[in-house]
């Protein structure tokens, strides 16, 4: 997927989820982010779409005013598809304004930029939408390709150096010496050895043996190792060889707050 692409299907995903929870509770609980409300949650997602719009928009190679001018979502339930939608166009408009080599501050460490917040809000909408799911009782459905794309986003974010240096407690818990995991999706192209090293997380998109392999659709191998569906509840999947390591890289391999 490119940058459009991704926008276009932030603008969707987002639809969905503004669907969903409009008019909803606003204090019902989140249980795959259990300190979150459905409020939180509708808050991180617009209120993230609008500050990296201001990140790209006004091309900015440091963050601060971007983070100081974060937007709380609205009180009301009841305005909440029509804040949700304007969020995800104004993230798609502000795309629209650059190319992928435009200057663009983000947190990886590889300089990426747009292409690398393209695809951070993309995945952002497809991992909020089955928390929203999860808090409604909805059931959760996502294309395999677009489930391959959002797996891509949660694996290179969590791996790349910028989480690694500026999380030492993730560091310390995933460092290894050598351990591998391969994560393997049947119903579409998408493929990730993962290896524990001293130093860092090693992706790589290849297929070779791996201490621990974890195959089957990719949108539950999405919602496993995104943490919002317990191993344990997705039969689909199969796993073969060190059960521990893939438990212990689902434990510790998130976000450091309820997202």
């Amino acid at each position: 997927m490119d940058t459009s692409a991704y926008l276009e299907a932030v603008v969707e995903q987002t639809s969905t989820f503004a669907d969903w929870v409009h008019g909803k509770d606003a204090a019902a609980p989140v249980p795959t982010c259990p300190e979150w409300t459905l409020a939180d949650l509708v808050d991180h997602v617009g209120g993230t779409q609008r500050m990296v719009a201001m990140l790209v928009g006004e091309q900015m190679t440091e963050p601060s005013k971007a983070f100081a001018g974060y937007v709380p979502g609205p009180t009301d339930s009841g305005q909440w598809r029509a804040w949700l939608n304007d969020g995800a166009a104004a993230a798609r408009q502000a795309f629209a304004s650059v190319t992928d080599d435009t200057p663009v501050w983000d947190p990886s460490g590889g300089a990426a930029g747009v292409p690398f917040w393209s695809r951070r809000l993309f995945g952002e909408a497809c991992v909020h939408r089955a928390d929203a799911a999860a808090a409604l009782g909805t059931r959760y459905e996502l294309a395999p390709e677009l489930a391959v794309a959002a797996l891509e986003d949660w694996l290179d974010t969590l791996t790349s150096r910028g989480y690694w240096e500026n999380r030492p407690g993730f560091a310390d818990a995933m460092r290894g010496d050598g351990q591998s995991l391969h994560f393997h999706a049947t119903d579409a192209s998408g493929e990730w050895v993962a290896r524990r090293e001293q130093d860092k997380v090693v992706l790589e998109r290849t297929h070779t043996k791996a201490d621990v392999v974890v195959r089957g659709p990719a949108v539950d191998l999405l919602l496993v190792i995104s943490r919002r569906r317990p191993l344990d509840a997705a039969p689909t999947l199969e796993l073969q060889g060190d059960r521990e390591l893939f438990v212990h890289w689902i434990e510790h391999m998130d976000w450091v707050t309820g997202g």
